[in-house]
C-alpha cells in the first residue's frame, strides 16, 4: 500500500495518495506504535502529501510532531532530525512564514557542515533549500552566492552532468531570472535543456521543466516565436505522457497563457486560463493554492480585457479566500490584496485603493524588508495612487526612491526599473517638468523596442506617453506621428473597442485639435463616444484623457 501511495504522488495524483498514506499511518501506530521510526516516516509521507495539496496547516501540525519526536527519540543532530526540520521549514516556505524557514534552514545547514562536512549531498541540499528562501524573501543575491557555491561543489563531486548539479544550474538561472540578468540565464537554461535532453531524453519531465524555464527567458528577451514554440512543445508533450488534467500539464497550459499576456493576446490567454481553472477545481478543489493562483490570473486577463467587474469579483473571492487558508500576512494574500486595489484604481475607486495599498506596504515592510521587490512594487502602486488622486508632490518622492533601488537591485534595464522611470516621468509631467519626463519617457521607449520589440504593448504604453509630453511640449508633429502608430497597433494587438484603443484614439484627437484640424479630431471624439455607449464598455470616467499614463503592479499572469 505504501508503494502504491508513493507511486500516486510521484505520478502528480495526491488524492488518490492521500487516503492510502492515511492508511498506512493508521496501521503503523496499531502494529508500531506511536513513536516508531516506520510510524514516524508515515507521517512525513502524509504531510509531504498534505503539502501539495495546499493543505499546509495539515503538513505543518504533522510535521512539527514528527520533529519533536525525532529529538526525543533519536537526539537534535541525527539525520532524521535534521531531515524532520527541513520538512518542516518547507512548509513554512509555502506558508510564507520566510523567516521561520530561514531559521531552521540556517540551523540545518550549520549542524550538517559540522556532523557530515561542508562537500556532503545533504549539506549541499541544505545550502540549496537556504537560497530559496533568500530568493523568496527577494535576497537575490545571497541566493545567487549559495547557489554559485553549490554548483561549483557539485561539479566537481558530481560531474558536471549529474541531475544535481543541473538542478543547481537551473536554480541559478531562474535567480539570474528574477535580477533581469536574462543574457546570463539563457546560457545556463540553454545548457540544462541541452544537457536533459542527452541524459534523460527529450520527453523526460525534469527536460520538460528546463523548456519551460528557456521559453520564459525568451519571453523577457523578446525572442517570442522561440518562446511560444518551446512551450506549445512542452504542452503537448506533457499532454501525451502525463494527460491533459496532470499538474504539470495546467502549469504548462497556464505558461502558454501567461506568454499571450505578454504579447497582448488576452482572448487566447483568457480561454487558456478559464480551462486551467475549471480542472483545477475538479483535481484539487476550490480552494487549493494552485486554483486561486488560477483565478488570480484569470482576473487579470479580465482586467487587460476592460472587464473590471469581473476581474473585481475573481479578485475579491480570491482575497477572502487566501486570508482564510494562509492569513492575513501571507505574501500571496498580500498579493492579492493589491490587485484588487489596482482594479479599484481601475474602477475609479481611489481612496479605496489608497486604503488596501498602503496595508500591503505596511505589512511587506515588516515582512520582507523595505528593499524587497514586492515592498517596492506596493510603494509604486501607493505612489500611483497619489498621482491619480492629484497628490503629485506625495507621489514624487515615493517614485524616485523606487526608481533607485530598482536601479540597484535590479539593474537599469530590468522591466521593473523601466516602469519605474515611466511613472516618474508621468508625475514629473503633472508637475510640469516636461523636459525631465521627456528625457525619462525616450529612454523607457528605446529601451523597450530594444528589449521587447516595436509591437509590444509596454512599448506602445511608452511611445503615448512620450507624445502626450511632446503635445504638452508644443510638439505637435511629433505627437500626432506616434499617437497614429500607437493607435493602428492597438487595434491591430487589442480590438478596435479596447479601452486601450479608445484612449488611444482620444490621445489623437486631442492633437488633431490642437494642430487645427478640428473635423478629424471631432471624428475620432465621436467615435469613442459612441463605442462607449455600447453595454460593457468601459465609463466615461475610466476612459483617461490626454494625459501621461501611469502604471499598476498587476498580478501579471505568473507563470503557475
Amino acid at each position: 500500500m505504501a508503494d502504491r501511495a508513493a507511486t500516486y504522488y510521484q505520478l502528480g495524483r495526491y488524492q488518490q495518495a492521500e487516503p492510502l498514506e492515511g492508511t498506512v499511518l493508521e496501521k503503523q501506530k496499531q502494529l508500531l506504535g506511536a513513536d516508531h521510526p516506520d510510524t514516524l516516516w508515515a507521517m512525513a509521507n502524509l504531510a509531504a502529501t498534505y503539502r501539495q495539496l495546499g493543505r499546509y496547516q495539515e503538513a505543518e501540525q504533522l510535521e512539527g510532531t514528527v520533529l519533536e519526536k525525532q529529538k526525543q527519540l533519536l537526539g537534535a543532530d541525527h539525520p532524521d532530525t535534521l531531515w524532520a526540520m527541513a520538512n518542516l521549514a518547507a512548509t513554512y516556505h509555502q506558508l510564507g512564514r520566510y523567516q521561520e524557514a530561514e531559521a531552521l534552514q540556517g540551523t540545518v545547514l550549520e549542524k550538517r557542515r559540522q556532523l557530515l562536512g561542508a562537500d556532503h549531498p545533504d549539506t549541499l541540499w541544505a545550502m540549496v533549500n537556504q537560497a530559496a528562501t533568500y530568493y523568496q524573501l527577494g535576497r537575490y543575491q545571497e541566493a545567487a552566492l549559495l547557489q554559485g557555491t553549490v554548483l561549483g561543489k557539485r561539479r566537481q563531486l558530481l560531474g558536471a552532468d549529474h541531475p544535481d548539479t543541473l538542478w543547481t544550474m537551473a536554480n541559478q538561472a531562474a535567480t539570474y531570472y528574477q535580477l533581469g540578468r536574462y543574457q546570463e540565464a539563457a546560457p545556463l537554461q540553454g545548457t540544462v535543456l541541452e544537457k536533459q535532453k542527452q541524459l534523460l531524453g527529450a520527453d523526460h519531465p525534469d527536460t520538460l521543466w528546463a523548456m519551460a524555464n528557456l521559453a520564459a527567458t525568451y519571453r523577457q528577451l523578446g525572442r517570442y516565436q522561440e518562446a511560444e514554440q518551446l512551450k506549445r512543445t512542452v504542452l503537448k508533450k506533457q499532454k501525451q505522457l502525463l494527460g491533459a488534467d496532470h499538474p504539470d500539464t495546467l502549469r504548462a497550459v497556464a505558461n502558454l497563457a501567461a506568454m499571450y499576456c505578454q504579447l497582448g493576446k488576452y482572448q487566447k490567454a483568457e480561454q487558456l486560463e478559464g480551462t486551467v481553472l475549471e480542472k483545477r477545481k475538479q483535481l484539487l478543489g476550490a480552494d487549493h493554492p494552485d486554483t486561486l493562483r488560477a483565478m488570480a490570473n484569470l482576473a487579470a486577463t479580465y482586467r487587460q480585457l476592460g472587464r473590471y467587474q469581473e476581474t473585481e469579483e475573481l479578485e475579491g473571492t480570491v482575497l477572502e479566500k487566501q486570508k482564510q487558508l494562509l492569513g492575513a500576512d501571507h505574501p500571496d494574500t498580500l498579493r492579492a490584496m493589491a490587485n484588487l486595489a489596482t482594479t479599484y484604481h481601475q474602477l475609479g475607486r481611489h481612496q479605496e485603493a489608497e486604503q488596501l495599498q498602503g496595508a500591503v506596504l505596511e505589512k511587506r515592510k515588516q515582512l520582507l524588508g523595505a528593499d524587497h521587490p514586492d515592498t517596492l512594487w506596493a510603494m509604486a502602486n501607493l505612489a500611483a495612487t497619489y498621482h491619480q488622486l492629484g497628490r503629485y508632490q506625495e507621489a514624487a518622492p515615493f517614485q524616485g526612491t523606487v526608481l533607485e533601488k530598482r536601479k540597484q537591485l535590479l539593474g537599469a534595464d530590468h522591466p521593473d526599473t523601466l516602469w519605474a522611470m515611466a511613472n516618474l516621468a508621468a508625475t514629473y509631467c503633472q508637475l510640469g517638468r516636461y523636459q525631465e519626463a521627456e528625457q525619462l519617457e525616450s529612454t523607457v521607449l528605446e529601451k523597450r523596442k530594444q528589449l521587447l520589440g516595436a509591437d509590444h504593448p509596454d512599448t506602445l504604453w511608452a511611445m503615448a506617453n512620450l507624445a502626450a509630453t511632446y503635445r504638452q511640449l508644443r510638439r505637435y508633429q511629433q505627437a500626432e506621428q506616434l499617437e497614429g502608430t500607437v493607435l493602428e497597433k492597438q487595434r491591430h494587438l487589442l480590438g478596435a473597442d479596447h479601452p486601450d484603443t479608445l484612449r488611444a484614439m482620444e490621445n489623437l484627437a486631442a492633437t488633431h485639435h490642437q494642430l487645427g484640424r478640428y473635423q478629424e479630431a471631432e471624428r475620432l471624439n465621436h467615435t469613442v463616444l459612441e463605442k462607449l455607449k455600447k453595454p460593457g464598455s468601459m465609463s466615461e470616467d475610466d476612459s483617461g484623457d490626454s494625459s501621461n499614463s501611469i502604471n499598476f503592479s498587476n498580478s501579471s499572469n505568473s507563470s503557475a
